[in-house]
């Protein structure tokens, strides 16, 4: 998966609402994060990428840094299909809540979400995790926590 760290980065750049992070952290996250992290590949190009891993200290909780879909695929259940195969994986045997950080202007990231939690049958809470002040600048939105669970993952 590592090989395709360029790409992931030109992926997650070209996205425009996701902030983008160093080539080098995507490679990182495709060595050593790869039973958490998610690529989906349509004609042998990326079409979408989910970065994600268990907080060492809260392995009941699977945290989802980033949704990516290549915009020629979007509205096409991409972004759910990933997520629903992230949760089947091995690593996520014990998890009991999926949390993810969303600004409040991505409304389409809020519906995924709220859809996922809808067809997962349990609920969806938001609370502030990073306030607008905590980020340098004044660009930056409040990250707003998603916190889904408690999920029946069996």
């Amino acid at each position: 998966m590592e090989e395709q760290g360029k790409e992931i980065w030109q992926l997650i750049k070209a996205s425009k609402n996701l902030d983008l992070n160093s080539a080098y952290s995507y490679l990182l996250l495709c060595r050593y994060f790869s039973d958490t992290c998610v690529v989906a590949e349509v004609g042998g190009k990326i079409a979408g990428f989910i970065s994600a891993f268990c907080p060492p200290d809260n392995p009941e909780v699977i945290f989802v840094w980033q949704v990516a879909v290549e915009q020629s695929f979007r509205r096409r259940g991409l972004g759910m299909a990933m997520l629903k195969h992230l949760l089947s994986r091995e690593a996520c045997a014990g998890v009991d809540y999926l949390e993810i950080t969303v600004n409040p202007s991505n409304q389409a990231a809020y519906s995924l979400y709220y859809k996922l939690a809808e067809e997962l049958d349990t609920s969806c809470k938001e609370s502030i995790c990073f306030p607008s002040y905590f980020f340098p600048g004044k660009q930056h939105e409040d990250e707003i926590m998603l916190r889904i669970g408690p999920l029946n993952l069996e």
